[in-house]
């Protein structure tokens, strides 16, 4: 258990959940947990998670420190696109979370990883092994993990100088005027909602995503997006600024109206990386998932 202090700075009284989940890193749902425990307290004295603050006032929190997850092989299939002794590179499934969290501890691609693969690099810690990217959950496709450290901070290496390169298949909700373009903006976590990212200047990083339309419908577009740099959400967030979310993404737009897309219509079709031993570079595609090509077809359809 550690204690977390706060003076209150605002202009206006606001919700003590909303407040503290925008100046710590504690989530507004782990913020109204630690109330009904009777952990949060202003001026010394318990409240509730709907109580509002005001300027001056001053907050305190025990928190629990985090448990440690132990993370286990499962014997769960993957669909590998090709793997070595420094790489493995996989179409991750719709569904599948990349590495265990608290309360998620079982079905990840970590735990699948581990069952399959002998090794692999210890650089991300014991939940994140051979982890050096990640996709959401709902988005499908490409990803690369490492089976030793030096495949690890070489592919790293190539995130960050912008020399591995991904990119994305997807539908976007209303028609995109121009045929190509870039999005430049930049995203940091959203001072209304700490479990979402937005386009803003506080405590942001500059983000691009290069888009090209592949077809057109009466009310939706399929593009290409391209990284150019790998914020949380990206491609996500960056569709929604300019007024185009991703079909079926929930999150930052709404359900896909003519079929169950389970998440947002997303998919890491290409990966191109430098090989961490060879040095030659190799590309990887992962075809459309089923529910995908499912879509376009009604899609078409419709277009006639």
């Amino acid at each position: 258990m550690h204690e977390e202090k706060y003076t209150v700075e605002t202009e206006s009284p606001v919700r003590i959940d909303r407040y503290l989940s925008s100046v710590s890193d504690l989530s507004r749902t782990r913020v109204q947990e630690l109330c009904e425990e009777g952990k949060v307290k202003v001026n010394g004295k318990s409240v509730k998670s709907s109580f509002k603050v005001e300027e001056g006032m001053e907050i305190t929190a025990e928190v629990p420190e985090n448990t440690e997850i132990e993370v286990l092989p499962e014997n769960i299939p993957l669909d590998i696109l090709y793997e070595d002794s420094d790489i493995i590179v996989i179409n991750k499934p719709k569904g599948m979370v990349v590495h265990p969290a608290p309360g998620n501890e079982h079905g990840t691609l970590v735990n699948a990883l581990l069952y399959h693969c002998h090794d692999l690099s210890g650089i991300n810690g014991k939940i994140r092994p051979g982890i050096v990217h990640r996709i959401d959950k709902d988005t499908t496709g490409c990803l690369v993990a490492c089976k030793n450290d030096m495949a690890h901070r070489a592919i790293a290496a190539q995130l960050a100088d912008k020399t591995c390169h991904r990119e994305y298949k997807t539908v976007v909700e209303g028609i995109l005027e121009h045929d190509a373009a870039v999005i430049d903006a930049p995203i940091g976590r959203d001072p209304r909602d700490r479990q979402r990212m937005a386009v803003t200047d506080i405590h942001s990083r500059e983000a691009r995503t290069h888009y090209r339309v592949l077809e057109r419908f009466p009310d939706t577009t399929y593009a290409e997006c391209r990284l150019e740099t790998g914020r949380t959400h990206q491609i996500r967030v960056h569709m929604k600024y300019c007024g185009h979310p991703v079909v079926g993404d929930e999150k930052y737009g709404h359900k896909c109206k003519i079929m169950d897309t389970q998440g947002q219509v997303l998919h890491a079709y290409k990966l191109t990386l430098i090989h961490p031993s060879s040095g030659k570079e190799m590309s990887f595609e992962a075809p459309l998932p089923a529910y995908f090509e499912e879509l376009l077809a009604l899609l078409r359809k419709q277009k006639g």
